[in-house]
């Protein structure tokens, strides 16, 4: 296949991924976005193989290309099928891993095999630090994510930032030395070695309240990878692509930081959650001022509301109860209740992971609210009912300057006129600070597994008809 056509075969990948990202951004037409995506790479993939400036006449190594795409295909599609949706944070952690080790593996694989030029070393110098940060940034992330060694709490040492902060001049004096003599691969291992070390200093100081911030940087990293690897190897499809991915994680991370109402060097080196909640602070607010309450008792206020609003957090997701808070919203609708699902922007550990699992259990999109567009509301809300979040509903955020999350917008859940909050227990959120919002004067406790509770609400509810 001559150049011209491969060409114009990447033209039309770039355009259905350009049409797939915007398919993506409303579910009515995400599934149709993704097939788009997914037949664009499809073609690239394609397109790649067939360039005879790529290949030439030699197709010796075709057998190995084919077994590495059944295979990869075989892992994905059962990770795809099988992966819950609790675990998509992880899964996406890990995703940004293998882009960001596989870009920085190419470029050095080009720089060995072949005579680079300047403009090619530059590239691989740049993929081998975006890379490996990418790649050991990520699975930090996922651990902390899995909760499998490092705890979700930033770690963090005196002189860390300045420690990260010579290790980047390290990666670039080893990228200068690279440039100079493109023959010193030597250079190119310290690179990736310098830029590993650095990804996980930079990102074990990240706690689990900015988590959903450290997914779609990584994930900007991984596209910013893929596309200086795209000018190694003077692939044209690779270098869109990697500018579209690198591009929408930076969008999305300026997004995410501004619903925390933090700059994104603070997300990086602020650590917040690195200080244990003080029992005295936790006892001050909640001792003889937490009201428990029932499922029946609940449903007793639930039958003389006119406006309910459910405000979803990770806690729905960690118990699977997305499907029983649809079947009893739709059951309240019945009544003629008026229903929506206040959405916070950071709700849940991965950016739209709210969004997500609603439209997994069917739940009217057109009911979904952004922050922006239900906090007028609250005030006119008769029932809100908080299921397994914290931090976004926590009013330290407006009426404490000293909180560590003083200006985050919050969801204003504690001017309706009845709060109800469902949770395991009184536990601070990923922030590590108690919740005033649970010892409010309209605020009563429902303790209790998510699904369970659910449940039991259903069935309180019913009894009630």
């Amino acid at each position: 296949m001559n150049t011209v056509t491969v060409n114009l075969i990447y033209l039309v990948a770039s355009v259905l991924f350009i049409l797939g990202i915007r398919g993506l951004t409303h579910p009515r037409t995400a599934v149709r976005g993704n097939m788009l995506g997914a037949s664009g790479m499809l073609l690239a993939i394609v397109a790649t193989l067939l360039d005879n400036q790529v290949f030439g006449s030699g197709m010796s190594s075709f057998g190995l290309i084919i077994a590495g795409v059944v295979l990869g295909s075989a892992i994905g599609a059962t990770l795809a099928l099988k992966i819950q949706m609790t675990a998509m944070p992880e899964m996406v952690a890990l995703l940004n891993a293998f882009g960001g080790g596989a870009s920085a593996l190419v470029a050095g694989a080009v720089l060995v095999g072949t005579e680079p030029t300047t403009q090619s070393t530059v590239a691989t110098v740049a993929s081998g630090i975006i890379g490996s940060v990418t790649f050991t940034g990520s699975f930090v992330a996922f651990d902390k994510l899995r909760g499998l060694v490092l705890p979700d709490a930033p770690v963090t040492f005196p002189g860390q930032q300045p420690l990260n902060f010579f290790l980047a001049l390290v990666a670039v004096g080893f990228g200068v030395w690279l440039v100079a003599d493109p023959d010193a691969t030597a250079a190119y291992v310290a690179i990736v070695a310098v830029g590993s070390l650095l990804g996980v200093l930079l990102t074990i100081s990240i706690g689990g309240a900015d988590m959903p911030v450290a997914i779609a940087l990584l994930n900007s990293y991984s596209g910013l990878a893929a596309a200086s690897t795209g000018f190694v190897l003077s692939n044209d499809i690779l270098i869109i692509t990697g500018s579209l991915v690198g591009a929408s994680g930076i969008i999305l991370t300026r997004i995410m930081c501004k619903a925390m109402n933090r700059s994104l060097v603070n997300v990086l080196v602020g650590a917040i959650g690195s200080t244990d909640t003080k029992t005295e602070d936790a006892d001050a607010i909640y001792e003889g001022r937490v009201k428990r309450t029932s499922a029946e008792e609940v449903a007793i206020l639930l039958d003389t509301a006119k406006r309910v609003v459910f405000v979803p957090g990770y806690g729905l997701a960690v118990s699977q109860a997305q499907h029983q808070l649809r079947d009893l919203a739709t059951m309240l609708e019945s009544r003629g209740v008026e229903v929506e699902y206040a959405i916070h922007p950071v709700a849940g550990r991965m950016p739209g992971h709210m969004n997500v699992l609603l439209a997994e259990a069917d739940v009217d999109y057109d009911k979904l609210k952004e922050m922006d567009h239900i906090n007028p509301t609250f005030g006119q809300t008769d029932v809100s009912i908080v299921i397994g979040a914290n931090d976004i509903v926590n009013p330290e955020a407006r009426t404490n300057p000293s909180s560590p999350i003083a200006g985050m917008p919050i969801l204003d859940v504690d001017k309706s006129m009845s709060v109800i909050v469902i949770k395991r227990s009184l536990s601070p959120g990923f922030a590590g600070i108690p919740n005033p919002l649970f010892a409010g004067d309209n605020t009563l406790m429902l303790f209790g597994d998510g699904k369970q509770v659910m449940l039991d609400l259903l069935a309180a509810v019913k009894e009630n008809e």
